[in-house]
């Protein structure tokens, strides 16, 4: 048996490890870790240590599937392909192109997203292209967009370590991007003061020389307190605000009235402890704020980013090693699908839809008829199927009916669509309402490009032939596209699709897989071939026409919806180590789902006293919208009146209970605080089984 050992890029959360996939006889039999990567420099966490298990799954789509009398039943690629591009044609000249809503994937390459949106738009001629950035980290690319003038993490990974402060909030990054805490800790033992605000003692929370219990929806009031005493206290930087930025009157005005006092009641932190944070990040000498989806997935996502945004700018850490704003991607490609223009508000490389613009990319891309404008959002798509207007929808890689808020309105748009399409490489709960299921491969199936949270954009190479009939993703829509009569799709590898994206995406220019073969790729913007690429931004000025970064005064608003007598608690969610997303490839990895099996409410030790109720002991969790049953874990780890749930179990879907309430700039839903109440089922499950 020969081994071949073939370099390729962790398919989970947005660090962007490499390793190598140990191939023989066909089969990726295990991972060792790529030692000369420069992101994690030969160490991986659980879910990279063993990113092979799902690959050979029993599980895998292997065929098309066409729905007949009721059942999904295997077809052949042409009559998939032949159904398809009829039922779209069809659905597309009796209701208009508007009638039909995209999905794309943040776990596909670049070459897939972007080609996905070009057959949307010029194609289909459809504006409604979206992904699950809109549920992540669409908040970070309008707040920081508006701010700095781009909405990507302004460092890298490796400079988080040289930081003398790190500031996390809404982040358990020791669990969701476990390589990047890495480097928290080789800071921390450079002597880094580590401060955490988080609803949960977390395993990140652990590690903070400082940890801050703050009540999930209070990130504006904390924030503004904190800036309030920087301001008051004279920890600004003078220099910096004078010649980097603009706003800092409106500023100073706006945070004026936003005490530590005033925040305490809010946020239930200390004044005190607010005053000391505030401080150690004003004058640490080099601090650096990390967060995740605690921050943007609220109704007010975009205010919490301008006022991190804000927090930098003021204390001028931004633009050099160890400072910056970092947020961090929770999905290997999200960075790359936002690049690549799968948003509905703007084109690749984030060109805002004009008339001009449209008319350019109709040109660039050879296409008939204009290019449509701007679209809806994924959560703006199923209210639309539900009121009737979307008829259609072609979903790739994502699956929103465990992954988006208010399931049960999911799964009704879904069963109410006209025709829906489904390519994945699992019969997804999404794919299982599917009128035809088209199978995809897997990351060590096929090559092409991921962007890292860092943007970092690094080559994935095929290792073994997909399963059966599956085919890769860019080749699936090539194949749709001129089955439907289209033209400039004839595409014979990745690399001319990536070829064609460069001329489009400025930040992409200078980038080609030549340059990429190196394992430490190249950061994007990266203008020319002879460019090395950009490890830090905004070194010397923001993307702003005058190069300044612009304070954005935000004030605190409570989130959409409130606890109350019938339901008296705040349900927050969120990732745990061995799972990730919806859990289609952990819970396939005997490995990771051997370790955690079920889904389990959080509760506090205070309430569950109360409520009567004992770890393990079944729970049944109910919001204004769903209630699903789980087993208790009470523990002292968690804000009085908080409890938790993780969202990767699909017969526990913590969504089923979320909030779609929207941030009104960014159409972010509200994931991460909406009232529940808690009743206890049975005893504990050991219990319930004797």
């Amino acid at each position: 048996m020969e081994l071949r050992l073939v370099p390729t890029i962790c398919p989970y959360c947005g660090c962007g490890c490499g390793l190598n996939l140990v191939c023989a006889d066909g089969r990726v039999k295990g991972v060792e870790p790529w030692k000369r990567h420069p992101v994690n420099e030969g160490k991986l966490c659980p879910k990279g240590n063993f990113a092979h298990e799902f690959i050979h799954s029993p599980d895998r789509l292997t065929a098309p599937l066409i729905r007949k009398n009721g059942v999904l039943t295997r077809a052949t690629w042409p009559e998939a392909l032949k159904l398809v591009s009829e039922r779209l044609a069809e659905i597309r000249e009796k209701c208009g192109s508007e009638s039909i809503g995209v999905l794309a994937s943040a776990r596909a390459t670049n070459e897939e997203n972007y080609l996905l949106q070009k057959f949307a738009r010029a194609v289909l001629k459809t504006p409604h292209i979206d992904h699950c950035a809109r549920l992540c980290h669409s908040s970070t690319v309008s707040g920081l967009a508006g701010a700095f003038g781009s909405g990507a993490m302004t460092g890298s990974i490796k400079d988080i370590e040289e930081a003398k402060c790190i500031f996390i909030i809404g982040s358990n990054t020791f669990e969701a991007h476990p390589l990047i805490a890495r480097r928290i800790l080789k800071a921390r033992s450079k002597g880094a003061v580590v401060i955490v605000a988080d609803p949960r003692f977390n395993m990140t929370a652990r590690h903070a020389d400082i940890y801050v219990p703050l009540r999930s929806g209070g990130d504006v009031a904390l924030l503004n307190a904190m800036a309030h005493v920087i301001i008051t206290e004279g920890l600004e930087d003078r220099r910096f605000i004078d010649a980097r930025t603009r706003g800092f009157e409106e500023l100073k005005q706006a945070v004026a009235e936003c005490t530590p006092e005033r925040a305490e009641a809010i946020t239930g932190i200390n004044a005190s402890t607010i005053r000391e944070i505030a401080r150690i990040y004003a004058t640490s000498g080099g601090s650096a704020i990390l967060y995740s989806m605690g921050i943007t997935q609220h109704s007010t996502g975009t205010d919490n980013v301008h006022a991190i945004a804000n927090l930098a700018m003021l204390t001028g850490n931004v633009g050099k090693k160890g400072s910056g704003v970092n947020p961090l991607r929770g999905q290997n490609n999200v960075q790359g699908a936002c690049d690549m223009g799968c948003l509905p508000d703007v084109f690749p490389g984030y060109r805002q839809i004009t008339d001009q613009s449209r008319s350019e990319f109709a040109a660039a891309w050879k296409t008939a008829g204009e290019i449509p404008g701007q679209g809806l959002t994924v959560v703006e798509m199923f209210d639309a199927a539900l009121g009737g207007k979307i008829k259609a929808m072609y979903v790739v890689g994502e699956n929103p009916a465990v992954s988006d808020p208010d399931t049960g309105k999911v799964e009704r748009a879904l069963d109410g669509l006209e025709f829906l399409v489904v390519q994945d490489i699992f019969l997804t709960e999404t794919a299982k309402y599917a009128d035809v299921v088209l199978p995809a491969a897997t990351f060590a199936e096929r090559d092409g490009t991921f962007t890292n949270t860092e943007r970092r954009v690094q080559l994935i190479r095929k290792a073994v032939e997909p399963p059966g009939e599956a085919l890769p993703d860019w080749k699936i829509i090539s194949m749709l596209a001129t089955e439907m009569g289209a033209e400039g799709f004839e595409y014979g590898s990745p690399e001319q699709i990536f070829d064609e994206l460069t001329t489009i995406v400025p930040q992409y220019r200078g980038i080609n897989y030549p340059r990429l073969l190196r394992p430490e790729g190249v950061q994007w913007p990266c203008p020319g071939a002879l460019h090395p690429g950009t490890p830090t931004l905004f070194t010397d000025g923001f993307n702003h026409p005058d190069g300044k970064g612009i304070f954005m005064p935000v004030q605190y608003r409570p989130p959409a919806e409130q606890p109350d007598a019938e339901y008296p608690f705040v349900l927050t969610t969120g990732r745990i180590l061995f799972h990730y997303h919806t859990g289609s490839m952990t819970r396939r990895s005997p490995s990771l789902d051997g370790e955690v099996r079920s889904g389990f409410v959080e509760i506090s030790s205070l309430d569950a006293r109360r409520l009567g109720i004992r770890m393990d002991d079944m729970v049944r969790v109910t919001s204004r919208r769903g209630q699903i049953e789980l087993a208790a874990r009470v523990t002292d780890a968690i804000v009085k009146g908080t409890v938790f749930i993780p969202f990767h179990f699909a017969e526990a879907a913590a969504n089923r209970l979320t909030n779609t309430a929207l941030d009104p700039v960014s159409k972010m839903p509200e994931l991460k605080v909406c009232a529940v109440k808690l009743e206890k089922v049975t005893g504990t499950t050991q219990e319930a089984q004797e």
